[in-house]
Formats: structure tokens, sequence, C-alpha cells
């Protein structure tokens, strides 16, 4: 498919997919929302994929909904159903990355705001340039965080912050969202993309398959008991512990050298 509002490509299993509306600071509209549908599904069937890097093209990575897009907009007077927005395009594209067969890396290279600054929270890594900022700017036009935003802030930074960010709307610099612990890492820009360039590599040349159930196994771990959580990880390794990039995490090991892993 010919993306008219996305860039995606595939390189070395280093999968990029950079969101393309830069007049708009990559808000979102439907058809950017289809469009990510096939880029994930596609991404998701293509076995020599290792590693997904998502960003924004030109000055932000996403400004959020795009509130001039026609499904944002009264019809006859009537207001539109924004939970039917959320239910359609959000919700799915949350649970997408989520449930994503390569570990996830956002990058975050401009302002992050609204489902942009909640996209980039779903990813597994995610390291900012020093100018960017994430913003949760619900509450200047009557809403609340969505796409995920009320359950990743308070498990990032604690009830007390993510209140905070949620309820003042308070422009956070990436490097004080570094400190709270929101995001992995705050990298000054003119080392950015070389960074993202390197840990993308290393992502991509890891264990995929063991990347994925750590994933799994820490999103797990909010609603198990310590019971059940130990049940997870032992199942887990089972299977892990039965794989080719096991044995060859292990031979590697003996053989003191650097190992090869294939992703299986």
């Amino acid at each position: 498919m010919r993306f008219e509002h996305l860039q995606f490509e595939l390189h070395d299993g280093v999968a990029r997919l950079t969101l393309n509306r830069p007049d708009k600071l990559n808000s979102f509209n439907s058809d950017m929302h289809a469009e990510l549908r096939v880029a994930l599904d596609q991404l998701q069937d293509t076995p020599a994929a290792r590693v997904l890097v998502l960003t924004g093209a030109g000055r932000a990575f996403c400004a959020g909904q795009d509130l001039a897009d026609p499904a944002m907009q009264a019809v006859d007077g009537k207001m539109p159903d924004i939970g039917n927005v959320v239910e359609r395009h959000y919700k799915p594209l949350i649970l997408r990355l989520q449930n994503l067969r390569v570990p996830t890396l956002a990058a975050v290279n401009g302002i992050a705001a609204g489902a942009g600054a909640s996209l980039a929270l779903a990813c597994d890594l995610v390291v900012a340039s020093q100018s960017a900022a994430f913003l949760q700017a619900f509450s200047k036009i009557g809403l609340i965080p969505d796409t995920g935003g009320t359950w990743f802030l308070p498990q990032r930074v604690g009830m007390a912050r993510a209140m905070g960010l949620a309820l003042l709307a308070d422009k956070l610099p990436a490097a004080k969202a570094a400190e709270w612990g929101l995001i992995w890492e705050c990298v000054e820009d003119e080392r950015f993309a070389s960074r993202i360039d390197s840990l993308a590599a290393q992502l991509a040349s890891a264990p995929t398959k063991a990347l994925v159930r750590t994933r799994q196994a820490m999103h797990a771990a909010a609603s198990h008991t310590l019971e059940q959580q130990l049940s997870m990880e032992g199942s887990f390794m089972r299977e892990l512990g039965w794989s080719a990039d096991y044995a060859e995490g292990v031979q590697a090991f003996i053989d003191k050298r650097a190992p090869r892993f294939g992703g299986v």
C-alpha cells in the first residue's frame, strides 16, 4: 500500500514508521489511523522485522488528534461521539502496539501532545531529543487523557505527578520527563539521530521473542499476585528455554563470543 500520511521502511531488521503530516504537527486524522492499521499489520506479518522505531516528520512527534478532522466536527448542530472515535481508532492502535511481535522504540523528536504523548508511552522504550516535550493537553478542552494516558502516566511517574500533568496541562520538558522516569532517555539534539540508530540496531540484533515476553510479563504484573507472576515467569522461561536464541546465547557464552540471535 502506498501511504500518504506515513513513511514506512525496513532496513537491516529495523522497521521505521514515521508519522508524516508535518504541516499539522503529525496530528491524527481518520486517514492516518487507517494507514497505521495497515502498516502495523504489515509489520506483524514481516519476519525480517526485528524492531519498530516510531517517530514523526518535521519538528513534532505528534500533536494528538486533529480537531479539524471531519470525525471531530458537529453534524447538524450535534456534537460527535468522541467515545466512538476512541473505540474505533485509539484503542485498537494502542493494543496493536502492545501486541506487536517485535520491541518498539519511540523516537520523540519534538512535541508529543495529547494522544501523541500516550502513543509514545505505549512503546517499550521512549527516547526524546532535548528540545522535545510532553503535554497532556486534554483538560484545556474539557476532556481526559485517552489513548491509555490514564493507565501509562500513574504507572510511570506515580499518582501525584500524573494528576499534576493531567489537571494542569503543563508542558513537561524531555529532560524532566527522563528525570521523573516517564521516559528512558533524553538525548542532546545533535546526538539524537545517531543514538536512535544505535538503539534500534541493538534491539534488532537482540533475542526478539525474549524482549516481547519481557514486555508482556512487565505489563501483566500490575494485575497479578506474586504467585500469578511467578507462574507466568515459569511459563515464559519454559518456552524461551526451548528457543534457538537461548541455545545460541548459551553457546556464545561458552565460546566467549558475541551471540548471533535470529529472533526465534
